[in-house]
């Protein structure tokens, strides 16, 4: 069995593998009458196989991608002038370069690290570790949105501590967090957003 990473690339891999194999056996063809007629059956199948076919200029397009997928090196009589190989582009498209949210935790969102924050940086210590409860009730949703199993609150926890770099610890205090079973049950929402939970120290 033949797989696909094995063959040659395409040079155009929406026309598929047949049409570049037609394009190759067209170019060893010998015979200039016989090339050219393969060449138009050619561009045919690619007319068939494109939507934007009735657009004027879009014949001209067709014979400029068959050349392409020829590397240039099918030589036929054509309807249009043959596009010149040094004076194709070529576009070399620099890395992205993501941001450590979308790479480390990505499934909490960035949100959550604006909300760490900002909770760090509260002067109410009550008000604090109530906050502290609330991001990690919010992690534990978010969690359980990106892996429909069970997750444990001291993974939660670790979680939380390693994106405040160690300022939020939550492991050694006994409140647990809210049921994976509440937090994924859209019934429940709008009385989880309404009701206030206490924490005790």
């Amino acid at each position: 069995m033949e797989y696909n990473t094995n063959r040659f690339k395409l040079v155009i891999p929406e026309y598929g593998r047949n049409i570049h194999k037609m394009i190759d056996y067209a170019i060893k063809i010998k015979n200039r009458k016989e090339r050219n007629r393969c060449a138009w059956s050619i561009i045919k199948l690619m007319t068939y196989s494109n939507p934007r076919f009735k657009i004027p200029y879009f014949q001209h397009k067709l014979w400029n991608q068959l050349f392409i997928m020829s590397k240039y090196q099918l030589d036929i009589d054509t309807p249009f002038p043959k596009p010149n190989p040094e004076k194709r582009k070529i576009y070399h498209y620099k890395k992205v370069v993501y941001p450590d949210y979308l790479t480390n935790f990505r499934y909490y969102g960035k949100i959550i690290r604006n909300m760490i924050y900002v909770a760090i940086n509260c002067k109410n210590s009550k008000k604090k570790e109530g906050l502290f409860y609330a991001i990690a009730n919010t992690m534990k949703k978010n969690y359980l949105r990106w892996n429909k199993n069970i997750v444990e609150d001291d993974i939660i926890f670790k979680d939380l501590k390693d994106l405040s770099k160690g300022k939020i610890c939550l492991m050694n205090k006994t409140n647990p967090l809210l049921q994976s079973s509440y937090l994924l049950n859209p019934k429940r929402k709008k009385n989880y957003m309404r009701k206030k939970y206490e924490y005790e120290k």
